[in-house]
């Protein structure tokens, strides 16, 4: 049966730049990863949809070790998909990859020090076994194979087309078209400029308003230290410039929430035409950052309503009907095309089974240790990005603590490292501390967060960086420990009986 050193689960944004993380800093290690599609680049693969973009700026999403170069900060789904397809043939990441491979269970032996992990081919369903002494999973966080859709009474009477923006399909044409987008998140608000760009109209149709910020696509600051820096320091100095004042924005919304929301309101007087309705449609009933921000780019969104193409409605539905959608109030929106921007199906670690000794796991009955390892789990990491900043900030400091705990064990002659929690005072908490519908839905289904250090989740780049890249990998919860067997002529030197 193959051995790996090293199992990486998920060839998207992490987990190309785990692969880079292991090369370059345990080059002793024998590693692949496993792709349950056929193709780099996960999320940015997969969401086909127009206008598709980041949310967060470049300078933080790209990688620390092969800087951002590209023009915009806030980057279509292309470039961002070309730039990860890059990393990987250029770092040769992209030759570890075994494409079609999805991990559906794993299973730690503690007598073995390893675990043995099933996975199955998704062309020929085969199932492929092999043993592993680490698995890093870098699956994301939702669904790939489906979107969140409510049950929406009489869908089925609509006489037009539906369709889920994570399902788009290629050949929807929707040119002169009426489209009414269901949703305000980030999704929908960078599908309804896109769209109106060449529908007839498009209508986006919300239970309940969500921020939204307009912000340059260029970042004139970056440009600017671009121009005076030299290229071999421009990249670090910019990601920490953003870095620094994205944690300094979403701060300040926590300690005065009301300050930010009246500068939210005036950059929103300035954007809207004169007379909006404003509270109606933008005023949300949570303060800032209780949900993620939504980014537009040099505020196209607002542009689209200003040109009078783009119209917000917030209602709620009462029902399909063959020409659109009856709204609660009794005001119908016809329609042609309907897109369900309602959201993600939040699945941790990519839905496999996760056993110890052939005892199965109970995620939710599990504390999250320094936001990448899992209670009394050993030799198990996972990537998980901020839900207030770039995803790849955190991203990268996993990879390299992993790194860092696989050197550590490799150099100490051990097997084996587990963060156990020794600490009775310390109670649970949802793991991620939003109240967005998607991650509440999914709440019960997650292990938790704890209330002290190291079970802590922070959302915070400046602890994080200190946590995992300044200190060392010794504390009260991580226990190393199996060391390696004495190989035989080692015993006999010892003078053991075989």
């Amino acid at each position: 049966m193959e051995h790996l050193d090293v199992l990486v689960i998920g060839a998207g944004l992490s987990g190309v730049g785990a692969g880079h993380y292991l090369q370059a800093k345990c080059p002793w290690a024998s590693y692949a990863i496993f792709e349950a599609r056929d193709a780099i680049g996960g999320t940015w693969d997969l969401f086909r949809y127009p206008g598709i973009r980041s949310d967060s700026d470049m300078f933080t999403l790209g990688y620390s070790f092969r800087p951002w170069d590209g023009e915009k900060t806030i980057a279509d789904g292309e470039s961002i998909l070309q730039y990860i397809r890059d990393t990987a043939k250029d770092g040769g990441v992209d030759e570890h990859i075994r494409f079609n491979h999805r991990v559906v269970a794993v299973d730690w032996s503690s007598e073995d020090a390893r675990w043995r992990v099933s996975a199955r081919n998704t062309l020929t369903d085969e199932v492929v076994e092999l043993t592993c002494s680490f698995v890093f999973s870098c699956t994301g966080y939702y669904r790939y194979d489906r979107g969140y859709t409510p049950d929406f009474e009489g869908v089925e009477r609509f006489a037009g087309t539906v369709v889920h923006p994570q399902a788009w399909p290629a050949d929807l044409d929707y040119a002169g078209k009426r489209v009414v987008v269901i949703g305000s998140g980030a999704t929908a608000v960078t599908l309804v400029p896109s769209m109106a760009a060449t529908a007839g109209h498009v209508t986006m149709l919300q239970r309940s308003p969500t921020y939204i910020a307009a912000l340059p696509e260029k970042d004139p600051v970056a440009e600017l230290l671009r121009r005076w820096l030299p290229a071999r320091i421009n990249g670090p100095v910019i990601k920490w410039f953003k870095a620094l004042t994205t944690q300094g924005s979403y701060v300040l919304s926590k300690r005065r929430p009301e300050l930010v929301k009246k500068l939210l309101r005036m950059q929103l007087e300035r954007q809207l035409p004169e007379g909006y309705d404003i509270d109606t449609h933008f005023k949300p009933k949570y303060n800032p950052w209780d949900q993620r921000v939504c980014a537009v780019p040099d505020g196209d969104f607002f542009k689209a309503i200003r040109a009078g193409s783009v119209e917000v409605v917030t209602d709620h539905i009462d029902t399909f009907t063959e020409k659109g959608i009856l709204l609660s109030s009794g005001r119908e929106l016809e329609a042609d095309i309907i897109v369900t921007a309602t959201g993600l199906d939040l699945l941790f670690l990519g839905g496999m089974e996760v056993a110890l000794d052939g005892r199965a796991v109970t995620l939710p009955d599990k504390m999250i240790y320094k936001g990448m390892m899992l209670q009394d789990v050993p030799n198990f990491a996972f990537a998980f990005g901020y839900t207030n900043a770039s995803w790849t900030l955190k991203c990268d400091l996993t990879c390299d603590y992993v790194c860092r705990l696989l050197n550590r064990m490799r150099h100490d002659g051990l097997r084996q490292c587990t963060p156990t929690s020794r600490d009775a005072s310390v109670s649970t908490e949802t793991f991620v501390g939003l109240s967005a519908g998607y991650v509440q839905r999914a709440a019960d289904r997650l292990p938790k967060q704890g209330t002290a250090y190291p079970w802590r989740v922070h959302m915070s780049y400046l602890k994080d960086y200190r946590a995992l890249k300044l200190r060392g990998l010794d504390d009260a919860a991580m226990v190393f420990s199996n060391p390696e067997p004495e190989s035989e002529p080692e015993r006999a030197a010892a003078g053991i009986a075989g």
